[in-house]
């Protein structure tokens, strides 16, 4: 899996906005794959959610387009292998800075509110994955509250 996640970011992302750091790649796949989970969480992947996973991972990474749903599409494959999110969470909490951290919070809140409901599994995925890389509480509220003001999709 490593393997393909390096032919992605070698064919697809120009060498200048390659990350210096290789582990940086495995870092954009956890953050990916979080999101792809969050975007499933309620039972099935609507395509609302997985246009708002797409779209948080192409703002928080830089990505075009295609690049997101190619990472995406890597990130699923990750996913179906995991047994839990502590390897993705493990990676995000060592190589995000404490904003990162938060921002992927606001994203993650993005995805499980796109269709205009939130699932019980959702809300624990998101407070899961706040505790395990180690956001304060009052920035894990207003992440919501943030996520809440964003406009909806119609």
């Amino acid at each position: 899996m490593l393997e393909a996640i390096k032919r992605y970011f070698n064919g697809h992302i120009a060498p200048a906005a390659a990350p210096e750091n290789p582990d940086e790649h495995a870092v954009h796949l956890a953050a990916a794959a979080l999101l792809l989970e969050m975007a499933r969480m309620d039972g099935g992947l609507q395509p609302v959610q997985r246009e708002a996973a797409e779209r948080a991972v192409r703002d928080k990474l830089d990505l075009t387009a295609e690049e997101s749903r190619d990472l995406i599409a890597l990130a699923d494959a990750e996913l179906a292998e995991a047994m839990d999110y502590f390897q993705f969470t493990s990676l995000i909490k060592d190589h995000f800075d404490y904003g990162q951290r938060v921002r992927l919070i606001e994203y993650l809140w993005q995805v499980a509110l796109a269709d205009a409901r939130l699932h019980h599994d959702e809300e624990h995925l998101v407070r899961r994955v706040a505790e395990l890389i180690y956001v304060r509480h009052a920035d894990f509220i207003n992440a919501r509250l943030r996520a809440e003001q964003q406009p909806r999709p119609d």
